[in-house]
């Protein structure tokens, strides 16, 4: 039973080790520890992460599954800044980073596994292995890269430019998330959208 356990924990800890050995090399021990402070979660779909108003207390790793990261308008209009698949990270680092309220949501789009550290625990992690500094340093500054293109994007692009990026970037999500919510994170219409789509199939 025991090692059936450690089994199972070693193959859901396998994707996220895999995306730090590209930036980092752990011992065994080093590897350890890591592990040892994160949280397994299991969601469920349509469920919260995250909600408007609450302290982000996680950054987030997504193991499988498929997550958004959104916030509403005065409106009520849904504005989604992020996708988060597989070996993807997801998180409002503004509200993690100063413990004030987050003005996003993080939601489960499908079931979802996810696996978890706490700000403290983060903390620890850099104390006892400094080396995983660098590796936070990169994903945030990957991160704020990412950011910095989108909100480019948005001023400069044409629709279909968007989408051309969005297919580049996230692959076959669309079988995954409704033609709607596509539409918010690109900032068009559903409309606007299959349009562009039909072109594209004509060409």
């Amino acid at each position: 039973m025991v090692t059936a356990i450690c089994i199972t924990l070693a193959f859901m800890f396998d994707l996220i080790i895999k995306n730090i050995s590209k930036h980092i090399s752990l011992s065994e021990n080093e590897t350890k520890i890591f592990t040892s402070l994160l949280q397994p979660k299991q969601l469920r779909k349509k469920q919260f992460l995250l909600q408007e108003g609450e302290v982000c207390r996680y950054e987030c790793f997504v193991n499988s599954g498929c997550l958004r990261m959104y916030n509403l308008d005065d409106k009520g209009q849904e504005h989604i800044m992020q996708f988060a698949v597989a070996d993807w990270w997801v998180g409002d680092q503004y509200s993690f980073l100063t413990c004030l309220p987050s003005v996003y949501f993080i939601e489960s789009l499908t079931a979802a596994e996810v696996l978890l550290i706490e700000k403290t625990q983060l903390d620890e992690l850099y104390t006892r292995v400094p080396k995983f500094e660098r590796y936070f340093r990169i994903a945030f500054q990957n991160s704020y890269v990412a950011l910095q293109r989108r909100i480019l994007a948005g001023l400069s692009q044409t629709a279909e430019e968007k989408y051309l990026d969005f297919i580049t970037r996230y692959g076959n999500i669309e079988q995954q998330v409704p033609q709607r919510q596509v539409a918010a994170y690109l900032g068009i219409t559903p409309e606007s959208l299959s349009r562009v789509r039909r072109q594209l199939s004509r060409k």
